[in-house]
């Protein structure tokens, strides 16, 4: 599924797999080897709740962007390979997106950003 990040460094295009299910969630990235710059995955919650992800069984460190209902980065936390330290999000949130560590940071991504994912998506931006 596409996403797209908007950030005063400019409009990234990653390309993410949706975790949806309470299985896939429970998983997400854990034992993947390897992540494409532009790749990732989202993880959905509706109604936002304020929640906490760990890397047990994630073989690659990642960045752990908390994104709010209205799209707006809320925090990004910087994840080390296989730490089991809780790395709340800190507020509710609808959605977080778990891509390769450091791109945030390559990228320019900050907390405020715009993040717009899915035809249907509860996490559009709000325009104006």
């Amino acid at each position: 599924m596409p996403l797209t990040i908007r950030s005063a460094t400019g409009t990234h295009h990653f390309t993410v797999q949706v975790a949806e299910t309470p299985d896939q969630q429970e998983r997400g990235l854990m034992f993947t080897k390897s992540l494409g710059p532009d790749q990732g995955m989202i993880f959905p919650y509706d109604p936002p709740q304020d929640i906490s992800f760990w890397m047990k069984n994630t073989l690659i460190p990642l960045d752990i962007i908390f994104i709010r209902a209205n799209g707006t980065i809320a925090r990004i936390a910087r994840a080390k390979a296989l730490d089991e330290t809780p790395l709340p999000a800190g507020e509710p949130v609808a959605a977080v997106l778990e891509i390769r560590g450091g791109r945030a940071a390559e990228l320019g991504i900050k907390p405020g950003d715009k993040v717009d994912w899915g035809k249907d998506s509860s996490l559009r931006p709000e325009r104006g």
